[in-house]
């Protein structure tokens, strides 16, 4: 295993992990084991992720930020960053629109298979309801209020107030600026040395990895519904895949163009958090790896990783955004309902903003399918009819997102002259090797 590359040890674990599940499937006593003895490992190596998010992000932002030396530069990459982010979620959602408008996967459905969905999966879909409901009655400008931190320790105690800590980060590093820098030093200093043990974490943490998308696999494969479901509802998977596979062409090429990094460069040097973040199905849990990938494999200096990426793994989610898009128009064929220009249009609108206050964790752009719902006029009780397939849907537009968040970040460290010629990889014992 030590001699192959990290992507391919990674695949390994998942190509095993489905396997085993589906050897031990054929006992009796098959499902519990897996879940008992095997699950458990899947979420250690989840937990340890996470673990290590919030600290990273404070750490890193902070740093790359009083960096900087001067806030027009902060602007001037803050601008660049949002601008691309919104650009690259108007083109997801836009292709999602068209995918779904072209294969029509809602007539699939038949109305047996409906009602069965529909029996199974109704108490998920009125949960979800609820929470996107207690989003809709907070206000318009509760998102602006829920940005700002009335505790940073309460903040980073939840992984799902990323945006409450990047506020707090963008906050700190920007006072470290308008400081005198005599002052200011010795908190770098901390950060500094504070960011590197964070990064060595990861290249522990990233040890483990073949082994917990194992367990996270073959979890998968026992607790997935019947064959039948996926069966019915295999046209709109397969047009949620096309959309994201067509985003990741997409990405590439815009390196290729705009950067002069060949596709293979990009693939190859973010792949090991691709296949991450199609095992978890979390963006934040996929950051520091993301981080690390995109720094030391891709090139990008760290003042740019550090700033677009925890911004992109909150804000940025292609991924998601296509997918609500897909769904959204779906729901509506599967209805018999036929969805004007006009309403689609508001899809588009409605998705991308969503995206921005969609959490990076598993299923949250599920509850902000439901706002896309209402706002198209279509019944939400339809979020029963996808909930069979949305697992594994979501781990793969988790990796559309995290490509994503790396594509763009190479896009502003190009602007800003931050893109090295050749990327700096270290290792995780590198200080005892002689």
């Amino acid at each position: 295993m030590k001699k192959l590359a990290l992507h391919w040890q990674i695949l390994l674990g998942m190509a095993l992990g489905v396997v085993f599940a589906l050897l031990l499937s054929n006992f009796a006593w098959g499902s519990d084991f897996i879940s008992d003895w095997i699950k458990p490992f899947g979420t250690i190596f989840i937990n340890a992720l996470k673990l290590i998010a919030v600290p990273l992000i404070l750490a890193s932002l902070i740093k790359g930020i009083s960096d900087l030396k001067d806030i027009s530069q902060l602007s001037k990459m803050g601008f660049r960053t949002i601008s691309i982010y919104i650009m690259t979620t108007i083109i997801a959602v836009s292709i999602g629109l068209l995918t779904v408008n072209i294969v029509k996967p809602g007539n699939t459905i038949s109305e047996d298979t409906r009602t069965e969905l529909v029996e199974s999966y109704g108490g998920d879909a009125d949960l979800t309801r609820q929470n996107a409901q207690k989003q809709k009655d907070a206000g318009p400008l509760q998102a602006l209020i829920d940005l700002v931190p009335d505790n940073i320790i309460g903040a980073a105690g939840k992984n799902s107030n990323m945006l409450q800590v990047i506020f707090f980060a963008i906050f700190f590093g920007v006072c470290l600026i308008l400081i005198p820098e005599k002052t200011a030093q010795p908190v770098k200093d901390f950060f500094d040395g504070f960011n590197e043990v964070i990064l060595k974490m990861i290249d522990i943490i990233m040890l483990a990895a073949p082994y917990g998308v194992f367990a996270l696999l073959a979890a998968l494969v026992v607790e997935a519904p019947s064959a039948d479901l996926f069966a019915a509802l295999g046209m709109y998977a397969l047009c949620v895949v096309g959309g994201l596979f067509i985003m990741i062409i997409i990405y590439t090429l815009i390196v290729w163009i705009f950067t002069k990094k060949s596709p293979s460069f990009f693939i190859n040097g973010i792949s090991p958090a691709q296949l991450l973040a199609f095992s978890t199905s979390s963006s934040a849990a996929t950051l520091p790896v993301t981080m690390e990938r995109v720094e030391e494999h891709l090139g990008v200096e760290k003042e740019v990783t550090s700033f677009v990426l925890p911004i992109g793994a909150t804000i940025n989610m292609d991924g998601t955004s296509l997918y609500q898009a897909v769904a959204a128009v779906f729901i509506a064929q599967a209805f018999g309902m036929e969805l004007s220009i006009a309403t689609q249009l508001g899809i588009i609108a409605t998705a991308t903003l969503a995206s921005i206050g969609s959490a990076a964790v598993p299923g949250a752009g599920m509850v902000m399918l439901v706002i896309v719902l209402a706002q198209a006029g279509i019944p939400e009780a339809g979020l029963a009819l996808i909930f069979a397939i949305d697992r594994p849907l979501d781990m793969c537009r988790t990796t559309v997102n995290v490509t994503g968040d790396a594509s763009v970040s190479m896009l502003v460290a190009k602007s800003v002259n931050k893109l090295r010629d050749k990327p700096l990889v270290k290792n995780w014992d590198d200080n005892y090797k002689k």
